[in-house]
């Protein structure tokens, strides 16, 4: 694989690494040189530890968007076996920038649905750089539907910036078809598993986000906005989306992995290797098939009526931290008036 390139922060593990790499270029190092060597590759991999340890959420966005991260199709070489696509929506046409098949996982027959980014601009500008229409999450559902025929549990793998902007899509459908998946989804009676593997932006990402089970890679997010889309509404009058106030939005909308897992909106993080998955896609392909394959086997042990109270109560329980506060706050509220009373 060629050279992934260069986020700014990487800077000073490049240089490291450029540093290792004129060393080990001697062809007859001496003990000292090993000794050397040797040294410059724990320091390596500590400097990577610290820096991707201390990302903000601007930094992980940045990882997330990453060029060489692993999309659905390598996941699919890496992952999954006999995988045999299915196309098309019965009604319009085939959307590229959702992928979906029939899979096999740890030898346990699944349905995948998956976005797709593309690599090259040829690619990309077929998938819409991830961005799916209303096609696209019709063929998703119609799958899924034919899993559930099937008794195959669905995997689901997201990533997307959003659903598709432009007016083609709107005339369509677009927020029908998003929605109807959501209903749909939350009543279908078969293992749903998802995994955000790199943007989870919007409907877009929750049109296929339904689950009883939700991960997400270490390095991904998960959100109901991009930052420069909530950095160009809520700083309008400051500019708008400038590199700062999209940089203050990330950081202020709480999207990064380990704040979905504290909140409770996800089950789980899947820990990508040192320096995250665009630079061992063995490596994170592995920690994702062992999250999928546990998830779908824990899943496939439940009966349909167990499946759908355990998928109704895991979104009720979304947003417990926001009725807290209002009841604390209508509390108080309560308090003070009767304070007031018995004081007049």
């Amino acid at each position: 694989m060629p050279a992934a390139p260069l986020l700014p922060f990487e800077r000073p593990i490049r240089q490291l690494e450029e540093k290792l790499a004129a060393l080990e270029a001697d062809p007859d190092p001496s003990s000292h040189l090993r000794d050397a060597v040797r040294a410059l590759r724990r320091e390596i991999r500590e400097k990577t530890r610290e820096v991707f340890e201390n990302l903000d959420a601007a930094q992980t966005v940045k990882v997330a968007r990453h060029a060489e991260r692993p999309q659905t199709r390598d996941y699919i070489e890496l992952v999954f076996d006999e995988f045999v696509e299915l196309h098309g929506d019965r009604a319009f046409g085939d959307d590229r920038a959702i992928l979906t098949g029939f899979a096999k996982l740890d030898g346990q027959r699944v349905l995948l649905v998956g976005q797709q980014k593309g690599r090259t601009l040829k690619e990309r500008t077929e998938c819409y750089y991830g961005c799916a229409h209303p096609e696209g999450y019709r063929k998703a559902l119609e799958k899924m539907r034919l899993a559930e025929k099937f008794g195959l549990p669905v995997v689901c793998l997201i990533d997307t910036p959003g659903a598709y902007p432009g007016v083609g899509a709107e005339e369509r459908g677009q927020s029908y078809a998003i929605a109807l998946n959501l209903r749909e989804m939350a009543r279908l009676k078969t293992p749903i598993v998802c995994c955000v593997i790199g943007e989870g932006g919007s409907g877009g990402a929750l049109g296929i986000g339904i689950g009883d089970h939700v991960a997400v890679m270490q390095f991904a997010y998960y959100s109901v906005i991009s930052p420069e889309g909530c950095a160009g509404i809520l700083y309008r009058t400051e500019g708008g989306a400038t590199p700062a106030n999209v940089d203050r939005a990330a950081n202020a909308l709480k999207f990064t992995s380990d704040h979905l897992l504290e909140f409770g909106i996800i089950e789980e993080v899947v820990e990508e290797p040192p320096g995250g998955a665009h630079r061992d896609h063995r490596a994170a392909a592995g920690a994702l098939k062992e999250s999928l394959g546990r998830a779908v086997r824990e899943l496939s042990g439940l009966s349909p009526d167990e499946l759908l109270a355990h998928r109704y109560e895991r979104f009720r329980r979304i947003g417990q931290f926001e009725e807290a506060v209002a009841a604390e706050i209508a509390g108080d509220a309560s308090a003070e008036d009767a304070t007031t009373a018995s004081s007049t």
